[in-house]
């Protein structure tokens, strides 16, 4: 399971409802990309779309969508979002990350 932060959700439902002014069109999808300083990357889009072998999360009354495969990397993890003086982000708390960069976008298994 993927848990959800009280903030996570907060920010996920106020970018959805500012492109679209309805959160029922619209999922917030969560993937991963190859690349960045370890490896893999986190990536979040708004999306329309929920293809075949995606995974969805509802909670509450918006969808976070998963791919299958990034789904088996993100298992037990939490999505979180940080507001500091640098800026605000979603972010992974990934317990199968052996390794993260100092940004937190970025990690290896």
């Amino acid at each position: 399971m993927i848990k959800i932060t009280e903030i996570a959700y907060l920010n996920i439902k106020k970018k959805i409802y500012y492109i679209s002014k309805t959160v029922e069109k619209y999922n917030f999808r969560v993937y991963i990309q190859g690349g960045g300083c370890n490896g893999f990357q986190y990536k979040f889009i708004i999306d329309e779309n929920i293809n075949q072998d995606d995974i969805i999360i509802r909670e509450k009354n918006i969808k976070i969508v998963i791919d299958s495969i990034s789904f088996q990397y993100l298992q037990g993890s939490t999505i979180d979002y940080l507001e500091n003086l640098e800026g605000s982000r979603f972010l992974i708390k990934n317990p199968q990350a052996k390794n993260t960069c100092g940004c937190g976008l970025s990690f290896n298994i």
